[in-house]
Formats: C-alpha cells, sequence, structure tokens
C-alpha cells in the first residue's frame, strides 16, 4: 500500500469516526424536539420516532445496493465524497427545521446519504489484502464503537445549550470531511476492475440476492451474517426496558453499562481481531466469537444479578471477534469488481435486520413479562438460539479448508457469471 492510500484509508476511517460521532450527537436532542413538536404528547412522539427510525432503515434497505453498484461503476470516491456533502446537508435541514415533515426529509436523506458507508468499506477490500482485512475491518469496527461512546455525550451537552446545535456541529463536520476528501482521497478501484455496464435488475434488495447466492459458501456466509444482525436490534430494543425491569437500574447505571459496552467492544474490535486471526485464522476466529456471543445472550436473560449482567457484557463482547472475520470471509468469494454491491447487499440485509428486529423483541419481551408467562429473559433466549443458528451455519459452510484453500491458492474468486 502506497503512502497515499494510507492517507485515503486514514480519511476513510476519518470520515466513518465522523459519521458515527453525527450521528450520536444528533440522538440526545431528537426527541426532545420531536416531543416539542407535538406538544409534549409521550405516546405521538413515541409513534414519530418509531416512524423516523423505521424510515431510516428502509432508506438503507433500498439504497444501499443502488449506491454499492455505481461505486463499481464509476468508483468509490464520487461516491463516498457525494455521501459526505449529503450528510451535511441533512444536518443542517433538521437543524433549521421549522416542522416534522421537514424531520421526516432529514431522515430519509440521512438513509439515503448513509447508505455510502458500504462503499467506505468496499474501499477497504480495494486496497487492503485479504490476509488483513479481518484487522481493518476490526479497526472499522472500533470507530463505531467510539462514535457510540463520544457522541451521544457531546450531544447531551450541547444540546443542554440549545437543542438543535448538535445538528449544526454535526452537519460542520460532515462538511469539513467532505471537503478535506477532495483533496486526499484518491480512487481505489482501477478502470479495469469496474463493471462494463450497470445492471440495474440487480440494484435493489431482491437482485443483490442474485449475488449472494452466487456460491453456496456466500449465501451461507450471508446468512450468518443477517442472523448476527438480527440479533443485535435486541440492544437498540430491549436491553434498557429488561435492565429496569429486572434490576431496577437508573439512568446512571444504565449510562455506565452502556460505557462499559462500548469501551469493550472497541477494545475487541481494535486490539483483539489482528492477533486472534493471526493465531487462530479466520474461520476459527469467527465461530469463537459467535459461540461467545450466544452464550454471552443466554447469560443475559438468566442472569439473576447486576454482577452476572456484567460478567455477561464481558463475554459478549468478544462476538466482536466474528463481526470483521465474517466480513473478511464473504470478500473473499466475489471478485473486485463486486465489492461494493457486496457491501451494497450486507448493509440491506442489515437494514431488513433494522425493520423487523425491533418488532421480534420487543413483542417477546411483552408477551413473557404479561400476567402466566413470566419469562422476562425470553428475548435474550431468542437472540442467543439465532446467533447458535448462525454458528451451526458458519461451521458447515466453511467446513471443507481443502476446497477453500485450493481456491485461494488458485486465485479463483466465484463470481455471477461464472455461477450463473
Amino acid at each position: 500500500m502506497t503512502n497515499k492510500h494510507h492517507a485515503a484509508v486514514g480519511f476513510i476511517f476519518v470520515t466513518m469516526l465522523l459519521g458515527m460521532l453525527a450521528f450520536g450527537i444528533a440522538l440526545p436532542p431528537f426527541p426532545k424536539l420531536v416531543s416539542e413538536f407535538v406538544g409534549g404528547n409521550t405516546a405521538q412522539s413515541s409513534e414519530y420516532l418509531g416512524l423516523f427510525m423505521t424510515t431510516f432503515a428502509l432508506m438503507q434497505f433500498f439504497f444501499s445496493p443502488v449506491l454499492g453498484m455505481l461505486s463499481d461503476r464509476y468508483g468509490r470516491r464520487p461516491v463516498v465524497l457525494l455521501s459526505n456533502f449529503g450528510l451535511a446537508f441533512d444536518y443542517m435541514i433538521m437543524a433549521m427545521a421549522p416542522s416534522l415533515r421537514w424531520f421526516l426529509l432529514g431522515r430519509i436523506l440521512s438513509g439515503l446519504s448513509s447508505s455510502s458507508y458500504s462503499t467506505a468499506t468496499a474501499y477497504i477490500s480495494d486496497v487492503t489484502a485479504p490476509e488483513k482485512r479481518s484487522k481493518a475491518f476490526g479497526l472499522l469496527g472500533a470507530t463505531y464503537g467510539v462514535g457510540f461512546i463520544v457522541g451521544p455525550a457531546i450531544g447531551g451537552w450541547l444540546s443542554l445549550h440549545n437543542p438543535r446545535l448538535p445538528f449544526w456541529i454535526a452537519g460542520a463536520a460532515s462538511l469539513l470531511n467532505a471537503c478535506y476528501g477532495l483533496f486526499i482521497l484518491p480512487e481505489s478501484l482501477t478502470p479495469q476492475r469496474r463493471q462494463r455496464r450497470l445492471a440495474w435488475k440487480n440494484a435493489n434488495p431482491i437482485g443483490v440476492l442474485r449475488l449472494l447466492r452466487s456460491h453456496a459458501e456466500l449465501l451461507g456466509l450471508a446468512s450468518v451474517s443477517f442472523l448476527a444482525y438480527l440479533a443485535y436490534e435486541i440492544y437498540t430494543t430491549v436491553w434498557i426496558l429488561y435492565v429496569m425491569y429486572r434490576f431496577g437500574w437508573d439512568q446512571r447505571m444504565i449510562g455506565m453499562a452502556l460505557a462499559v459496552v462500548g469501551v469493550l467492544s472497541i477494545v475487541c474490535s481494535a486490539v483483539l481481531v489482528g492477533p486472534v486471526v493471526a493465531r487462530l485464522g479466520e474461520r476459527r476466529t469467527m465461530l469463537t466469537g459467535l459461540f461467545f456471543a450466544a452464550a454471552g445472550f443466554a447469560i443475559y436473560g438468566s442472569a439473576g444479578s447486576s454482577i452476572t449482567f456484567f460478567a455477561a457484557i464481558a463475554i459478549t463482547a468478544l462476538w466482536q471477534l466474528a463481526l470483521p472475520t465474517l466480513q473478511s470471509l464473504m470478500t473473499q468469494r466475489v471478485s473486485a469488481s463486486e465489492q461494493g454491491e457486496l457491501q451494497g447487499a450486507i448493509a440491506s440485509l442489515r437494514g431488513i435486520a433494522m425493520i423487523i428486529g425491533p418488532q421480534i423483541f420487543a413483542s417477546t419481551f411483552a408477551y413473557f413479562i404479561s400476567r402466566g408467562h413470566h419469562m422476562p429473559g425470553a428475548p435474550w433466549y431468542l437472540a442467543a438460539l439465532l446467533l447458535a443458528i448462525s454458528f451451526v451455519i458458519a461451521m458447515y459452510v466453511t467446513g471443507d479448508k481443502k476446497r477453500h484453500k485450493e481456491r485461494v491458492d488458485s486465485g479463483f474468486v466465484p463470481t455471477r457469471a461464472k455461477a450463473m
């Protein structure tokens, strides 16, 4: 990798970090502003917040494949830069929004612009050797953790002065990053590696499945990825309600626990992935992460005390070993000209999980804390089951070591054209 590409990779990491920081900064004031627009009606505020979350997920679902395919055809640079400018415009719209309709427009633009995060991941695949991708994806995952911890803290402090100030700060950060990228970011996809034409029939969530089913191993790993994303949605839906119901935690305790989750995730992603992959290999590292994730979720559900729950947090943090290695293994099963489309397909799977996951876990929790069905840990057991299934699938589809080694050694990568 040249010095120029080192600087470009640094820019991609900064882009992802600023994107997550901007997203986190905007979280604390968002419910307050929505509540003000509906006159303080909590029920209405909850309905609108649910609508905005679903809208964001739908934009990810529909547009991630489109932007991924556009980056395969025209290059990563224009898509990444346009995304940064789009996010800047989006946050400024929300900063000045005079009504809830303008907030809805902002969420649409935010979901659309954020869909190019998959293109940034494809950029990393372009300039990183296959054997080093797990470590790179682990570092990329760490940026999410930093944004998750630092962003809301900054947003909460800024909103004390003015609830719209965090949106202005997030917009300014995105705009400055986009302007910096105009000078520092080179194109990572050479003309020879780009798709010759746009296959619009594949530029949709259904069409991308053709790529995922172009090879049995890729389809299996995509299934593992989807089940993992689905299980992850329990954090956004049930986590806080569960600890309040089960242990009586207050906001201070919840904030401290979430900070522990974020810090451990960062450590595992940034520090452990590289050495563990070097020692165990990508397959066994992925399986180890999935095993500890399933075990940790089961302990969450059965925890009888806060101490046990914190122990489960530490165990579940090792899940971060699975996610970057899983993504790396998937990138090795498509050609260089399909990396953007692959990342778009993965983002669409995550969008589906974001749409259906919250309802699944919220309904499960509500049902099992009702009279006659008291088992508050049920949603955690369900998530553990999903991860256990993903473990079995991953072990099966990556089990033929000899065949995979022959494919890698020969430089053969299955493409849609060959498979179909």
